[in-house]
C-alpha cells in the first residue's frame, strides 16, 4: 500500500513502524515542542500532497494533533485504540507498538478534522448518554471513539471532537445505541 500523503508522526520509531506496513514518505515531531521549522515543514507538504497526523494515543500525542491543527488546516487525522498500541511485554503506549494491520486500519480510516462543524450533538447529549461524568462513562467514551473511529478522548474533549470530525446526530446515535446493547449482554 502506497500513501500520496505525508505521515506526521512522533519519532524514528514510529517511522519504522509505518515504513513496515505501508509505503509512505514521514515528518518526525521529535516529541511535542514542535518548533517553527517542524510546522513550516508540515504547511509545505500538506499543500503538495496531504498530510495524515499519525500520533501516539495518549497526552504528549494529542498535544501534537491539536498543535498542528492550529496551525495547518485541514490535515487527516488516524488514531488507534490505547489497547493496541501497547507493546507485547513491557511498558509504553505508541504508534511503534502497533502492528503493520491496525496501522493500515488507521491510515485507511484516516479523517479530516473539521473546527467549524455545524453543531448537531450537545454537550446535554453526552450527560444524557453517560458518556461524562458517570459510572463507565470513560470506557463508554473509548469505544465510541472506536467506533466512530475519532479516536479516545476525555469528557471534556468529546464534544469538540464529535464537533471536529462532523459526526452526525444518526451516526453518534446508531454508535451509542450498540454500546448500550453490549453493556446489557454483558
Amino acid at each position: 500500500m502506497k500513501l500520496k500523503e505525508i505521515i506526521v508522526v512522533e519519532g524514528k520509531d514510529d517511522t519504522t513502524a509505518i515504513r513496515r506496513a505501508v509505503e509512505a514518505d514521514t515528518i518526525e515531531t521529535n516529541g511535542s515542542a514542535i518548533n517553527a521549522d517542524t510546522i513550516e515543514r508540515i504547511r509545505n507538504a500538506h499543500e503538495k500532497r496531504g498530510v495524515i497526523v499519525f500520533t501516539d494515543p495518549d497526552f504528549p500525542g494529542e498535544k501534537i494533533r491539536k498543535t498542528i491543527s492550529e496551525h495547518v488546516a485541514g490535515c487527516k487525522h488516524a488514531f488507534i485504540p490505547k489497547e493496541l498500541a501497547k507493546p507485547k511485554s513491557g511498558r509504553g503506549l505508541g504508534v511503534e507498538h502497533a502492528t503493520p494491520e491496525v496501522i493500515r486500519e488507521a491510515l485507511k480510516d484516516a479523517q479530516v478534522m473539521d473546527a467549524e462543524a455545524v453543531e448537531e450533538i450537545t454537550q446535554e447529549d453526552l450527560v444524557i448518554a453517560g458518556l461524562i461524568g458517570g459510572p463507565g462513562s470513560r470506557e463508554r467514551r473509548e469505544k465510541l471513539g472506536r467506533m466512530l473511529r475519532i479516536g479516545y478522548t476525555n469528557g471534556k474533549q468529546l464534544h469538540k471532537r464529535l464537533m471536529m470530525f462532523q459526526v452526525k446526530r444518526q451516526d453518534f446515535a446508531a454508535a451509542l445505541a450498540e454500546i448500550l446493547k453490549e453493556e446489557q449482554n454483558a
